[in-house]
């Protein structure tokens, strides 16, 4: 049996409640599944502990991120709480984290529940694709770095590199690897998002996609520019299955994603290295919503799920494995029943009622050797 350091970072606005959600769900989990052992440490860090002390994120905790197994984290952030230069809290401490973290991979599903409410009129065969964002290069490489000429010119750089690219790519490929295929067909692909028409660094991000692609013949490759895949993702995103491109075009096109699925109330996301894991829901802080017990804590829930299933491949874990499956469903179950779902999805359940309705979901099964 393993046991498994999380350390969490509950955050500011709605973040506590989600992640009180979540942490009674995972101890539910260790409770009722044997041989899963999770030992979590719980800090203050972002935009409220800013405000109160000067200091986002402490060195102290930052160590503890860097020492723990995996790393659960909230919402961060809030729009009043600013540096001197009028710049938002949650930036600069994120982007510091995960180069700390040197997390290169961002990992955003888009996955419709049954139940789950839907833009579309006709959702096809489901959509369940998979957007991979490279999380340290492309246009965030400027933050903190630009630079502005008075008030008339201000630049920022978006740099590619062959082996972030090459990173990125790699973790698509053998994530596409583990999946059933897109939809339409369970055809395995992966698929470079760009803009190679115009830019050379674009250029040269397919190129390296390719020269990766190679080495996994059994994994159809293709690029599509970002445009033409903003259309397509409304238009047919069940021709899908992972998708892989730059920072700021993942940035924008998961939230086409979780707009097309439910909202980013069930977004979940991790962000993947070599050594650690950072996990959390891709929504904000939500202020307005804070102390209420009225958000939706599925995206913290399902942050987690994917949180179980890393460390499971991580570690050659089938008790992980088994316990990030058992828990999608549980989410997947109480989706699909629409008897306690928050505001934001057509509901009147709380965040602690949601929580509960996830515990009594959860089935658990003896994990396959």
């Amino acid at each position: 049996m393993s046991r498994y350091q999380i350390a969490l970072l509950p955050g500011d606005g709605i973040g506590p409640e989600c992640m009180e959600a979540t942490h009674r769900v995972l101890g539910q989990m260790v409770d009722r599944v044997e041989g899963l052992d999770l030992q979590f440490t719980s800090h203050r860090a972002g935009a409220e502990l800013y405000r109160d002390t000067g200091e986002a994120l402490p060195s102290a905790v930052l160590e503890d991120c860097l020492a723990a197994d995996a790393v659960l984290l909230s919402a961060i952030g809030l729009p009043d709480v600013r540096y001197r230069d009028g710049t938002e809290v949650q930036p600069t401490m994120m982007v510091g984290l995960r180069r700390a973290l040197q997390v290169h991979s961002a990992v955003r599903p888009v996955k419709l529940y049954r139940g789950a409410p839907c833009v579309l009129k006709d959702t096809g065969p489901g959509i369940d694709f998979v957007i991979i964002r490279e999380n340290l290069e492309g246009l965030f490489a400027s933050f903190g770095g630009g630079s502005k000429v008075g008030d008339e010119v201000a630049t920022d750089t978006l740099v590619v590199t062959r082996k972030g690219t090459s990173q990125v790519s790699d973790f698509a490929f053998r994530l596409a690897q583990r999946r059933s295929g897109r939809p339409s067909d369970g055809k395995k692909m992966v698929t470079c998002v760009d803009k190679a028409n115009v830019f050379q660094s674009m250029a040269f991000f397919r190129k390296v996609f390719f020269d990766v692609a190679a080495r996994y013949p059994e994994i159809e490759a293709e690029a599509v520019y970002v445009d033409a895949m903003s259309l397509y993702m409304v238009q047919n995103p069940w021709d899908f299955d992972v998708l892989v491109m730059e920072n700021q075009f993942g940035d924008i096109l998961s939230d086409l994603g979780a707009g097309l699925v439910g909202g980013l109330g069930v977004g979940p996301s991790a962000e993947i290295g070599e050594k650690h894991g950072l996990f959390q829901p891709s929504h904000g802080t939500a202020p307005q919503l804070a102390g209420k017990n009225v958000a939706n804590p599925l995206a913290t829930i399902l942050s987690a799920a994917m949180m179980l299933d890393w460390l499971g491949d991580k570690h050659d874990d089938p008790v992980c494995l088994r316990a990030a499956v058992d828990l999608e469903q549980a989410v997947e179950k109480v989706i699909a029943d629409g008897n306690v779902i928050t505001p934001d999805m057509g509901g009147n359940a709380s965040t602690s009622q949601v929580a509960d309705a996830v515990c009594d979901a959860l089935v658990v099964e003896a994990p396959t050797s």
